[in-house]
C-alpha cells in the first residue's frame, strides 16, 4: 500500500491552529480547576477547619495535570483531524505551555479562575500551530 499524500501546508496549519486552541483552552480549564481546589484549601487551613487534602498537594496536582494534558490533546486533535508525524508539534507545544504557566502563574495564583494574559496564551497557540509544519521523516 502507498503512502498516502501529505496534507497540504496551510491546511495542517489550519487544523493545527484549531486543535492547538483547544488545548490551550482545556489545559487553561483544568488549571484553574486545580488552582481553585487549592484556594480552597488555603481557606479552610486559614478558617481552621482541614480540608482533607493539603493546598500544596492540589496545587502541584494542577500544574501536572495541565503539563500532561497538553501533549495528548495535541495528539489525540492531530490524529482525529487525520494528520500523521506530529511529534516535533506535541513537543513544541508542551514545552512552550509549560513555559507561559511557569511565567503567568504569578498573575493567576492570587484569584481564582483568572486566565494567563492573553499574549501568552496567543503565543503558545502561534507557536504549536506554526511547529506543525515540522514533519519528521
Amino acid at each position: 500500500m502507498a503512502p498516502s499524500s501529505p496534507t497540504p501546508r496551510g491546511l495542517r496549519l489550519f487544523k493545527a491552529l484549531i486543535v492547538s486552541t483547544i488545548a490551550v483552552a482545556l489545559s487553561h480549564v483544568i488549571m484553574s480547576d486545580g488552582l481553585y481546589l487549592s484556594f480552597s484549601g488555603q481557606a479552610a487551613a486559614t478558617l481552621g477547619s482541614g480540608s482533607g487534602f493539603s493546598s500544596d498537594q492540589a496545587f502541584t496536582a494542577a500544574m501536572m495535570n495541565t503539563a500532561l494534558l497538553m501533549p495528548i490533546v495535541l495528539w489525540i486533535g492531530m490524529l482525529v483531524t487525520g494528520e500523521r508525524r506530529v511529534g516535533p508539534m506535541v513537543l513544541v507545544g508542551t514545552i512552550s505551555w509549560i513555559t507561559a504557566v511557569g511565567n503567568g502563574i504569578d498573575t493567576i495564583d492570587d484569584a481564582p479562575y483568572t486566565l494567563l494574559p492573553f499574549g501568552s496564551l496567543a503565543l503558545v497557540v502561534g507557536i504549536t500551530a506554526l511547529s506543525s509544519a515540522i514533519r519528521r521523516r
